[in-house]
């Protein structure tokens, strides 16, 4: 298997001469701003995503809050636990990286594993957006634009063919998704725990609701009031 995408007249070195390719002709700070996107920048941007889709669910005090941090939690422990699904696949296919066996390419990135297939950086990112997805649409539908724009940066640089991009894509997506369930129904107790912590409740919920009864019940004693104050006399 580690001969895969040798020859040039495969379509997968076809698509990676062709982004890669755009590399030659952009500016060197162009190139330079896609290293560092495709490095940290989008998984920085995807963080702080996931960070932000946090503070939105804790400021709302929804009731469903606990399941949503809860989910969320799950976000980055996927990413985490595709990666580390990966590295047994890695070492599997050992594919190596598109520069060792292909020539002129512009390689804005080096280091890293030497096996490319499947890619670590599309797992990951992957990974997050699809658990983003399952706690909020919206800031779902973010990270999977970030996510994608991460795979572009990874053929770009040179580092990866598109099949390892999409192989990324695909892993991640499938840790997320099929595990969701189990880490959800372990993680929401843990969140609804932390909810009716009087300090750390803050974490899942910023606002609290007052229960209906809860707020008669003061009513009543402040009506009561008076009445005791003029027995008092």
């Amino acid at each position: 298997m580690a001969g895969l995408a040798v020859s040039g007249s495969n379509p997968d070195v076809d698509l990676l001469y062709d982004i890669n390719g755009l590399a030659k002709d952009a500016p060197h700070w162009f190139d330079r701003l896609m290293a560092f996107a495709g490095q940290y920048g989008l998984l920085l941007a995807m963080v702080l995503l996931v960070l932000w889709c946090w503070w939105s669910v804790r400021r709302s005090g929804g009731e469903d809050a606990a399941s949503s941090v809860a989910a969320l939690v799950w976000a980055p422990l996927a990413a985490g636990l595709a990666v580390l699904v990966n590295v047994p696949i890695r070492g599997f296919v050992g594919r190596p990286r598109p520069s060792v066996d292909h020539q002129g390419l512009d390689v804005l990135v080096s280091g890293g594993p030497v096996h490319s297939f499947v890619s670590d950086h599309a797992a990951l990112m992957m990974a997050m957006a699809a658990g983003l997805f399952v706690a909020n649409r919206k800031f779902g539908l973010a990270g999977l634009g970030l996510a994608f724009a991460e795979g572009f940066c990874r053929v770009f640089v040179g580092a990866h063919y598109p099949t390892d991009v999409i192989g990324g894509f695909a892993l991640g997506t499938a840790v997320a998704l099929l595990l969701s369930p189990l880490a959800t129904a372990l993680l929401t107790p843990l969140a609804k725990a932390v909810e009716r912590s009087p300090r750390a409740g803050r974490l899942i919920r910023a606002k609290r609701t007052v229960a209906p009864e809860t707020v008669i019940s003061g009513a009543r004693k402040e009506a009561d009031r008076p009445g005791e104050r003029d027995l008092a006399a």
